[in-house]
């Protein structure tokens, strides 16, 4: 039996929309004629969603989002540790959730289910909505006898990850939209207020200031070109944005950002919180470690740190320890670095994970508020430096009218 996603019209002519299982498309049919329902269109769950992400591959619009993902997986895990049969549990979820996209999903995963699959096949049929980490943690609960725990830790480590990447945006969003923000009011002072107030100086015929010339000079520069201007940053953006397609120089690019100062530590500590994160729940788990490097791996964004992690993953299979290999590249903070290998030589190497990625996501949370402290009044400092020198170049000239009149 499988699940269906049809469009159907009732009795009065009006559309409906739904998921059903059936044997067949057939089968849907019947089924849904025995409602009074006329069928328009009908097709399986799994091919609707493949070609649903081809589609709209770069859609964001609907995507299930990590907290549905988390509040998904805990009811399973709370179903499944009540005794409830995974087919119930899984098809209670579908009946509870009140978005179609989820419960489509879901009543897609237990038709896997009742077909005899185990729940990792089942999710592999929805590989954009339950990343590899997902998959083999729960293939691994599967085999271990220990689904309803891994469901948990994996619900508890969606929460987390959804958190920690919060934060990081909502650390930059306060600058950036306040540098946005800076950019339009100094933008509109030089494009409509400075000449407003200079025509009156102009039309005297004097020598003006020099600073005041170069305001007036800007701003002509503002009004003639633009949006020309406009146009070259968005076309040198995408520019940017293609080049950075390529790995060579995204990894030279990333690499750079590791040798920044300030943004070379949040880059560091982000991608690290992440990788010992997810490593953490793959080994508690008693997913093989090798596989859980190559999929911890895989979350890191930076580059140079992921080529790190995939040579560490090379020694590890020769035999050398995790935390000496990983040290080997000098990406990873030192603190990390100890803390896995006393994990590894007190054989608690999935604790000494945890609180590697504890204290990680905790530094990060520090170094972001006192970054929040210190590049607010910067900005607006520099907002107020601005306006400032734009104020002072237009009141020169009044300091100076007698000499213009005569």
């Amino acid at each position: 039996m499988g699940a269906f996603e049809y469009t159907a019209l009732d009795a009065a002519g009006h559309s409906r929309k739904g998921v059903i299982e059936g044997d067949t498309a057939r089968h849907v049919r019947s089924l849904l004629r025995e409602r009074q329902l006329l069928p328009v269109t009908i097709e399986e769950v799994a091919a609707q969603e493949s070609r649903r992400q081809q589609r709209s591959s770069f859609s964001l619009l609907r995507r299930v989002s990590a907290a549905d993902l988390a509040l998904l997986t805990r009811q399973i895990a709370t179903l499944v540790r009540a005794g409830l049969p995974l087919e119930e549990a899984l098809l209670a979820v579908s009946q509870q959730t009140e978005k179609p996209r989820v419960q489509s999903i879901v009543l897609g995963v237990r038709a896997k289910v009742t077909e005899g699959h185990p729940l990792a096949s089942g999710l592999a049929e929805f590989p954009r909505v339950f990343p590899e980490i997902y998959r083999a943690t729960v293939s691994a609960g599967e085999q271990s006898g220990h689904l309803d725990i891994v469901l948990e830790r994996l619900a508890e480590y969606t929460e987390s990850r959804e958190q920690t990447s919060q934060k990081v945006m909502g650390a930059l969003l306060y600058p950036i939209v306040l540098t946005v923000m800076c950019f339009a009011i100094v933008s509109i002072l030089l494009a409509y207020v400075v000449p407003k107030v200079v025509e009156v100086f102009e039309s005297q015929h004097a020598q003006l200031p020099f600073a005041t010339r170069l305001l007036i000079g800007v701003s002509s520069l503002l009004r003639d070109y633009g949006i020309y201007l406009v146009a070259a940053l968005v076309l040198g953006g995408i520019a940017v944005g293609r080049a950075l397609r390529s790995p060579q120089i995204r990894r030279r690019w990333h690499l750079a950002l590791l040798r920044l100062p300030v943004v070379g530590r949040v880059v560091r500590g982000f991608n690290t919180a992440r990788f010992t994160r997810t490593l953490s729940i793959l080994t508690a788990s008693a997913v093989p470690v090798l596989d859980a490097l190559r999929i911890a791996g895989d979350v890191v964004t930076n580059l140079p740190m992921r080529d790190a992690v995939a040579e560490a993953a090379a020694r590890v299979r020769e035999g050398a320890p995790i935390g000496r290999s990983l040290a080997a590249s000098r990406l990873f903070p030192p603190m990390t670095i100890h803390l896995i290998s006393s994990g590894e030589s007190s054989g608690e190497l999935e604790s000494m994970l945890d609180r590697a990625a504890l204290n990680q996501e905790s530094e990060l949370e520090r170094l972001l508020g006192a970054l929040m402290g210190l590049l607010g009044p910067l900005l607006i400092v520099g907002m107020g430096l601005f306006v400032m020198g734009i104020v002072f170049a237009m009141l020169l000239p009044i300091f100076e009218i007698n000499a213009l009149i005569h």
